[in-house]
């Protein structure tokens, strides 16, 4: 069947649309520790080193320190694990995935005026990879709330008549002409009722009131979940080298964000009085934007073996559009009939902006020699600063002052060092992300490690590193309704390759 595409006005929109929500805000503006092998091997604490492609992410400064000019690629491996616990059931899902993760070159300008304080201009393009929005698991399990609750918690409130097709429509037509008119949620109110999951009190337009067709009881479900994509930066580096012991750098960065989600739920119940007993949602989601940020920082040798860094990352300035598509079937074990509603739409929102928090990273390095070297990164990042735009002042409000009353100020601390035997480097690192939720429960801390080596041909170096990371996140399976939450157990594990040469 041919798709019908819908608009959905921006001023009719009077409930959170698909993706709007803390979720969302908290996923785009995170960012994870991706780069090069050597970068991960030391997990990221490089805010006072330099002399890295990925380095130069944290603090712009750090392109300066490169003698000569300079590139590097990084593909990796990426192992998700996740433990689901659903219910009254445990299970575990996995997925792996081939990864680019950076490409970039460093040029190096040396000045040859011998009365001049500036000895170095650094100009430097790469592609980074910020995050990986790969995620599979299942949640199986019975539980005693049931999917209708959902619908009802959508319906509740609104007029039978703005949620019904008129005579003559299809269910497609009607689909669309209610999404334009009033809305997501009235949407699901329609899903609802034309599946026979809702009945409403009395069988009139002025109707606001709707019963379930589900009885209470036990549910069999299983929610399958899977999200794909990615979002990445492309970065132009200015950086300046001023004198023996100061380092200045600039990033301007253009945002990318590609990102799909697919979930489905199968629900069944022999519960009496039911005369509803099979349920399939499927819900389909697309995301894609790009935006704008900035970056300064600088580099201080203090000693010559002591550095200190110091940088700021402005917040994103991002602009996003979403697609949606759904589908519901019901079925009766009590007169053997099936409805389902399929209206093959496709409900394309109006775009709107997302304003992600900044960050002030601090760091230190103690560099011995060609021996090796330990550094250490501390960054702060208020998530409650986060905000959103969508041009409709009512919705804003509810969004941002969720955003206000859930989240907070998340530190990050990265600690990494490196030994250096001949042409042999062995590194290590460890780090800890705080949660940017108030509530600790709904989205844990992030603890990792990582390991690496490298080999230094000369001219060219070969770097590899393992990574692993743990966070414990409770996740709603919709944003509203009462069916339990699904708790997972997130493992991440990535190995690394490197490439790196000087120019």
């Amino acid at each position: 069947m041919k798709k019908v595409f819908i608009f959905i006005s921006c001023f009719l929109i009077t409930s959170l649309v698909f993706s709007q929500d803390l979720e969302s805000a908290v996923m785009f503006s995170n960012s994870e520790t991706q780069g090069t092998a050597r970068f991960k091997a030391m997990s990221g604490a490089f805010g006072a080193l330099g002399g890295d492609m990925s380095g130069i992410s944290i603090n712009p400064a750090g392109a300066a320190i490169f003698n000569a000019s300079h590139g590097s690629f990084t593909a990796s491996t990426i192992t998700n694990n996740v433990d689901v616990q659903y219910g009254n059931t445990t299970n575990s899902d996995s997925s792996l995935k081939l990864d680019m993760d950076q490409i970039g070159a460093a040029f190096v300008f040396k000045s040859y005026k011998k009365n001049s304080s500036w000895n170095k201009l650094v100009i430097s393009v790469f592609y980074e990879k910020l995050q990986n929005f790969n995620k599979e698991f299942s949640a199986i399990g019975t539980t005693n709330s049931s999917v209708s609750s959902y619908f009802l918690q959508n319906a509740n409130g609104l007029q039978l008549a703005n949620i019904s097709a008129l005579d003559g429509e299809t269910l497609t037509q009607a689909y669309s002409a209610i999404g334009s008119l009033f809305g997501y949620q009235h949407q699901q109110a329609f899903l609802g009722y034309n599946s026979y999951i809702l009945e409403p009190e009395v069988d009139e337009d002025q109707n606001t009131i709707y019963e379930s067709n589900i009885a209470p009881g036990s549910f069999n479900q299983q929610y399958d979940y899977l999200s794909l994509g990615n979002s990445g930066k492309l970065t132009a580096n200015l950086a300046y080298q001023y004198g023996k012991n100061i380092y200045f750098g600039l990033n301007l960065n253009s945002h990318f964000i590609d990102y799909e989600k697919s979930t489905h739920m199968f629900e069944e119940n022999s519960n009496p009085g039911s005369l509803i007993n099979n349920v399939n949602f499927q819900n389909k989601l697309y995301t894609s934007g790009e935006g704008f940020s900035f970056q300064l920082g600088t580099i201080i040798k203090i000693f010559e073996k002591f550095r200190f860094g110091l940088s700021y990352e402005s917040p994103r300035w991002l602009t996003l559009r979403e697609e949606t598509t759904q589908y519901l079937a019901t079925s009766s074990n009590v007169n053997n009939l099936s409805y389902l509603v399929n209206p093959s739409v496709v409900n394309i929102f109006p775009e709107y902006n997302l304003r992600t928090p900044g960050k002030i990273i601090t760091s230190i390095a103690y560099v011995m020699g060609k021996s090796g070297l330990i550094s250490f990164d501390y960054s702060n990042k208020n998530y409650s600063n986060t905000s959103f735009d969508t041009g409709n002042t009512q919705l804003d409000f509810a969004l941002n002052n969720s955003i206000n009353s859930n989240l907070t100020t998340a530190k990050t601390y990265r600690l990494g060092g490196e030994i250096r035997k001949n042409n042999l480097s062995f590194r290590g690192g460890y780090k800890i992300e705080e949660s940017p939720y108030k509530n600790k429960n709904i989205f844990g801390t992030l603890d990792g490690y990582s390991l690496g080596l490298g080999y230094n041909f000369g001219n060219t170096r070969i770097d590899l590193s393992y990574e692993n990371n743990e966070r414990f996140v409770t996740q709603n399976l919709y944003n509203n309704g009462s069916l339990e939450p699904v708790l997972l157990d997130l493992n991440n594990s990535i190995f690394s390759f490197s490439l790196a040469i000087n120019l």
